[in-house]
Order: C-alpha cells, then sequence, then structure tokens
C-alpha cells in the first residue's frame, strides 16, 4: 500500500552503511539537514532539482547554488520536486577544473542515487552528496565524515520533538516545551542499531511530568519506505529495543536499552 508522504513526520527510519559512507533515512528534511550542518556547506552543485534560482556553470552545463541563495531554496518545497540531488563544494573555480570522467561519474550519481566510486573529489572538497526522492521520503546521503551525521541527528531529533510535543502549563493553555541537541556520544552508542537499520515511533513517544521517552525499534535494511513501514506496523506491536530518554527536570538525555 502507497503511503501517504506525510507519514513520514510519525517515524524516523535510519540505516547505516559504513563501508560506503551513507545513510539512508525517511523523515529528515533538506530543511533539517541544511539548518543543522549550514556552517560546512557553501556551493550547492544541482544534479536533480527544480529550483529556478540557480546559477549556470558553463564547465559542467549544470545549475549551482551560491551561499546566499542558500535560504532561499531551504523554504523551498524540495519534496515536491521528485529527485533532488546535489552535491556541496567549496570554491566555485572548483567546477571548472573537473575531469570529464569525474563530472561523468557525478552525472551517474545524480542520475541512479548510486556511485561508481566513493562520491568525494579533492577539487570540489564535497563534504556530502545528497540524493533524495520526494525529499523527507527517501534520502540517501554520502558523508566523508560520518561525525556530520551523528552532528545533524543530535539536532534534528530534538527539533522534532519541540514541533510535535507541546504541554499544558497551570492555566491548560498549550506551549511547547525546547528540547536541547543530544550529545553526539548518545547516538554513536546506536550505531549497531543504525547498522542494521532502525526506526524511531514519534507517534509512539510517552511522557509524564518527569521525563519523554522517543521508542526504537530494530527493523533491518530497507530501500523501498513504503515496506518499511509495512514491517514497523508489524513489529510495534512488540516493546521497542531501547528508548532515547529526556529527563524534564535535569533537561539531559540518555540511552536506555530494553
Amino acid at each position: 500500500m502507497k503511503r501517504n508522504r506525510s507519514d513520514n513526520q510519525e517515524l524516523l527510519y535510519i540505516h547505516l552503511n559504513d563501508r560506503d559512507q551513507y545513510v539512508l533515512s525517511c523523515g529528515i528534511s533538506f530543511f533539517e539537514f541544511a539548518r543543522s550542518l549550514s556552517d560546512s556547506i557553501n556551493y550547492l552543485l544541482l544534479l536533480k532539482h527544480q529550483f529556478d534560482d540557480g546559477d549556470f556553470n558553463s564547465h559542467t552545463f549544470l545549475n549551482y547554488v551560491p551561499e546566499d541563495k542558500l535560504a532561499k531554496l531551504m523554504n523551498e518545497d524540495v519534496s515536491s520536486y521528485g529527485d533532488f540531488c546535489w552535491l556541496d563544494f567549496e570554491e566555485l573555480e572548483a567546477l571548472n577544473v573537473l575531469s570529464a570522467q569525474e563530472l561523468a561519474e557525478i552525472l551517474y550519481l545524480g542520475h541512479t542515487k548510486h556511485h561508481l566510486k566513493i562520491p568525494f573529489y579533492n577539487q570540489l572538497g564535497n563534504r556530502y552528496a545528497y540524493l533524495a526522492h520526494d525529499d523527507g521520503w527517501f534520502n540517501k546521503v554520502y558523508y566523508r565524515n560520518i561525525n556530520d551525521f551523528y552532528r545533524m541527528l543530535s539536532q534534528v531529533i530534538p527539533g522534532k520533538i519541540t514541533m510535535l510535543k507541546s504541554e499544558k502549563n497551570l492555566l491548560g493553555l498549550r506551549r511547547k516545551r525546547e528540547y536541547p541537541v543530544m550529545s553526539k556520544d548518545i547516538l554513536k552508542a546506536l550505531t549497531p542499531v543504525f547498522r542494521e537499520g532502525a526506526v524511531f515511533s514519534l507517534k509512539n513517544i510517552e511522557q509524564n511530568r518527569n521525563r519523554l521517552e522517543l521508542p526504537i525499534w530494530v527493523i533491518g535494511d530497507f530501500t523501498n519506505i513504503d515496506d518499511m513501514y509495512e514491517e514497523f506496523s508489524e513489529i510495534s506491536e512488540n516493546p521497542p529495543d531501547g528508548r532515547l530518554v529526556f529527563d524534564k527536570k535535569l533537561k539531559e538525555w540518555s540511552l536506555v536499552a530494553d
């Protein structure tokens, strides 16, 4: 059964492939990604897109986004583009020294969402290769340094909970509680789980006055997100494999294995 794309606000799926330096995800948008890692992004070389305000590079015959237009792209509904694929790069002149072989590899990457070689180029100095279909539904991101993935996720998860969960104050009015960034070490402890494929279920969050608990299930390796949802509908009947716990008094996150 085809799922409504808005469902991905309720689940966050992560599968880490260490060897090939990429993470498959469902539930993380370009806006969330770029906001978390904006300090490490200069230019974007657009491989698949519908952004109408990019600049044109005559060597690659591709459009790119300079830093001063990144905010405009972040505010676009890129999930409506269908395919949305890009590489970041450091200096504009770098595009003009790409070899024919490198350009062929990059075009293949954008077309198939698979690499011929791990897609990091010295000329570009790129930290990421971002390959999405219906952005936020199926995202495949290559990381030169996997610490950037954990840095991004440490901000995205609390941000999602802040947006989704509000609490009543003494007058019965609803207010948003700000959840702080997680320690990357907590998420790094989940690396073995991410290698297998894991789901955080935002719709199954439990909370009381003292703590909030975000459950995690180990689900396996999926490239078809509809299949992942079908599997989750079955395994979610079982107790979770762990929980991220936020202590509201201490204002600290911790990881609890079930």
